[in-house]
């Protein structure tokens, strides 16, 4: 359902990647790998629309993803390094701002639950800067939860999570194959999740 063909990316003078080719079927995960500077992010931000290849194309369903008609935002949740969270807000708000952004607004049963499946009940209404590392990355995490989607991009989703949260993760995550999602994710460890193949940049 997802497909790269030819894929190249340059900064600046630099090659950072070419001739990249993939492909990802329903359960199927890409483990992303490669040196600091290799273009792991890089191949993230073109896998989610926001940058285009220098070469080659990127379809989901056989449309390129930039169409119209490829629906392929609406199936894509992408997860940044950074979390993209607002420090004033409460976790809870955070999710509900996360949601109306996305065009894909849930219940407040339904965050509250993701909160407190990533272990952050009683703190759900605190306001996201006076949280740990660690929790503000189960917040954002929780968005896996909160958002429909058949493709998770998730750049780097371990970093700053103690080992019960990325044990919780990794369920997270082959629950979403399970029911026939796909993922592209970097990490510099081993993972412990069936389907999966090794893409070294």
């Amino acid at each position: 359902m997802l497909r790269a063909q030819n894929l190249s990316c340059h900064r600046g003078e630099r090659t950072l990647f070419a001739g990249l080719e993939f492909e990802l079927h329903p359960g199927q995960w890409l483990h992303v790998r490669g040196e600091n500077g290799a273009g792991k992010t890089s191949l993230l931000r073109l896998l989610a629309g926001l940058s285009r290849p220098f070469t080659g194309d990127i379809r989901w369903k056989d449309h390129p993803i930039q169409d119209s008609d490829s629906n392929y935002h609406q199936d894509l949740l992408f997860f940044g390094h950074q979390g993209a969270l607002k420090e004033d807000l409460s976790a809870f708000e955070n999710l509900q701002f996360a949601s109306a952004m996305d065009g894909a607004p849930v219940d407040d049963a339904h965050i509250l639950s993701a909160l407190f499946r990533l272990g952050l009940k009683g703190r759900e209404q605190l306001p996201v800067r006076v949280l740990s590392a660690g929790q503000k990355r189960r917040v954002a995490l929780s968005r896996l939860l909160c958002r429909p989607s058949t493709l998770w991009v998730l750049d780097e989703p371990f970093t700053a999570l103690d080992v019960k949260a990325v044990e919780l993760l990794c369920t997270l995550i082959n629950e979403h194959l399970t029911a026939g999602g796909m993922a592209v994710l970097t990490s510099h460890q081993t993972m412990p999740l069936p389907g999966g193949r090794e893409l070294q940049l």
